[in-house]
């Protein structure tokens, strides 16, 4: 629940208001099951190379992902998520890259280049979300530190964050890119308010104070915020 409510909530709210949501990987469906907590959104698709892990999850899963696959707002697509990003038209409010960490396997890379991400924002309404996972800041940070650079090309705010997550045994980063708002701008009770406002109940970390603390880049970290 914490890898999946810090990559997912942030975004979210950013936006405020997401009616249509892109997820590239997550096959597990944890991630569509944030999602899917918003009253506002209309449509979920979430994109996975991995059709065999896709119905592995929804065979044995259901409990953890709440069936979110049997959700009529949820598409899901087995397709490379570069190939999908080329060919889709569809415009997204919120996109969420949930891959394989940027020092992983070699078919994950080419997924957090500028390249990549400029298509994003082709794809992306004009008030557009970006969240991707970064890996570990801590022990890679010449992954985190390229990651934001060229969302930092891309994107008139970018903002930087972390968390730590037992299950994994360190903390994963993140990196979120807004084409109108800054992420880092958004107060705790406005957060609070909007997930009152989408519904969003039983959450096990996400909250306005957390919000507060992990998305407002700390001073001692200022190349870690692209906002003017």
């Amino acid at each position: 629940a914490i890898y999946h409510e810090a990559l997912v909530h942030p975004a979210m709210v950013t936006h405020g208001s997401p009616g249509s949501v892109l997820i590239i990987g997550g096959g597990e469906g944890y991630t569509l099951r944030e999602v899917l907590r918003y009253r506002s959104v209309r449509r979920a698709v979430m994109v996975d190379i991995d059709g065999e892990l896709v119905e592995l999850a929804k065979k044995y899963l259901g409990r953890i992902h709440r069936n979110s696959f049997n959700d009529p707002r949820a598409s899901v697509v087995i397709m490379d998520g570069l190939e999908y990003v080329e060919k889709t038209k569809e415009i997204f409010d919120v996109v969420i890259v949930d891959l394989t960490d940027p020092y992983g396997p070699e078919i994950g890379r080419k997924l957090y280049t500028e390249d990549f991400y400029r298509k994003l924002y082709s794809l992306t309404s004009d008030k557009g979300v970006v969240v991707t996972q970064a890996g570990c800041s801590f022990y890679y940070p010449e992954y985190y530190q390229e990651i934001f650079k060229n969302m930092g090309n891309v994107y008139r705010y970018v903002r930087g964050y972390s968390i730590w997550v037992p299950s994994f045994g360190y903390a994963v980063s993140y990196v979120i890119a807004s084409k109108s708002r800054d992420p880092g701008s958004i107060g705790g009770d406005d957060v609070n308010r909007i997930l009152r406002e989408e519904g969003v109940e039983g959450l096990k970390i996400y909250s306005g104070s957390l919000h507060e603390s992990l998305v407002r880049a700390p001073a001692i970290l200022p190349s870690f915020s692209t906002s003017p």
